[in-house]
């Protein structure tokens, strides 16, 4: 299922692709985007004790913020990434995703949702059943908590926009 819409919004496509997006905007979402990955990482690491992709690829990310890696090399880190949680339970798969998902920001900042989003099912897939819905929000409300000031209107705006496409992780 994608998590990109098929009409994306200008405020989150760069000015220099024609939208209005700053690259400081843009670092910010990746670096929101981090975040939400690293919170979930514990839960890949316990089915892949040892592997380092993860880490690797979340530097690669950090590194891009920074403006030291290009966003090519950032962008080929997200299937990396994305490979790593292949055939693990849904858990694990969801963090890897995340984080795939956060290092893509570099490519196209809408990823961000993404990342998010995999990491809302990633708490929600390794909580008990009677638990998931609580703990869906409770990540949701975390992740809102972590959204820089200046990006708070647009971020809700998107998350409303995305939910259903984003397997509804951001609904009330």
């Amino acid at each position: 299922m994608p998590i990109l819409p098929k009409e994306r919004d200008l405020r989150l496509i760069t000015v220099r692709r024609g939208g209005s997006l700053t690259d400081a905007h843009h670092r910010l979402l990746a670096h929101w985007s981090v975040m939400c990955a690293e919170r979930v990482l514990p839960l890949f690491e316990r089915e892949a004790p040892g592997d380092a992709q993860l880490h690797e690829v979340l530097e690669v990310a950090r590194a891009w913020i920074r403006g030291e890696v290009p966003m090519k090399t950032a962008h080929q880190a997200a299937f990396t990434a994305n490979s790593a949680g292949r055939d693990l339970p849904d858990p694990a798969k969801f963090a890897a995703l995340s984080v795939g998902q956060a290092v893509a920001v570099a490519h196209v900042a809408a990823h961000d949702l993404g990342a998010a989003a995999y990491a809302i099912r990633a708490t929600a897939a390794a909580a008990p059943e009677a638990e998931r819905e609580a703990v869906r929000l409770a990540e949701r409300d975390w992740q809102r908590e972590q959204v820089p000031d200046e990006l708070r209107g647009l971020m809700l705006e998107d998350q409303a926009a995305r939910s259903a496409i984003c397997w509804h992780v951001f609904d009330d």
